[in-house]
């Protein structure tokens, strides 16, 4: 019996099983669905080699925020293990000026003044705007950021600030790929991912709409599609 595909949902920042607990329930009885966190480590090819560690031979990724960004050091050091791609609300810009110290007010907050601060501060803004004042919705979400630590989330910081620039990968990539992104996602734009879909020969772009920049748990459904559409190509 062959064995079932291997699909990795990599969590973004300060995330852990949580943001993708809908769509491994949906496709468990297909795949072989794995979720992996990345806390305690503090660089991009930490995490990435933490997958590659855990992986079968070959397998297929979607990279959530941070975990996008991971997932394109995977591209990096281990292309030809890679079966499919999906980029998901995240980014391909390194650090441009300022970056690092406004992160750093946020590393300040929370050892300063707890998680819970940086709830307050942080999770809001990545949210479609009618889902910010939910407290149904917000209230789970808010208890997974209160699970990490300030020295988690430093350490996570430390790993984006000094992430490497995927640009030149991305033409090089030969297998299915998906670029999507909520479409009032407005820490990682609709437009930045027409940008990143540009650079990837036959990517798919992916506007799922009434959604911020959680998309795994604020469209859970659409996404679980998109997963199970990119599984089949």
């Amino acid at each position: 019996m062959a064995a079932r595909p291997t699909l990795y949902l990599l969590p973004g920042l300060l995330c852990d099983a949580f943001t993708f607990e809908n769509q491994k329930r949906a496709l468990e009885g297909e795949f072989d669905v794995r979720v992996l966190d990345f806390f305690g480590l503090d660089s991009m090819t930490a995490m990435a080699q933490r997958v590659l560690d855990d992986a079968p031979a070959r397998f297929s990724v979607c990279g959530f925020s941070m975990g996008g960004r991971v997932a394109m050091q995977i591209l990096r050091l281990a292309p030809e293990r890679l079966e499919r791609l999906c980029l998901l609300d995240t980014g391909i810009v390194p650090a441009g000026p300022g970056e690092a110290e406004k992160r750093q007010v946020l590393v300040d907050l929370a050892w300063k003044d707890g998680m819970e601060a940086l709830v307050k501060a942080w999770l809001p803004p990545m949210l479609h705007p009618e889902r910010r004042s939910d407290p149904a919705f917000m209230g789970p979400l808010g208890d997974m950021v209160r699970r990490a630590t300030p020295e988690i989330f430093e350490k996570q910081i430390r790993a984006l600030v000094n992430r490497p620039d995927p640009t030149l990968l991305l033409p090089a990539i030969t297998f299915p790929t998906v670029v999507a992104v909520g479409r009032q996602d407005e820490w990682s734009t609709v437009a930045q991912h027409e940008d990143i879909a540009n650079l990837i020969p036959g990517a798919k772009l992916v506007v799922i709409e009434d959604s911020g920049h959680f998309t795994p748990v604020e469209q859970p459904e659409a996404l679980t599609a998109i997963l199970r559409d990119l599984m089949a190509m």
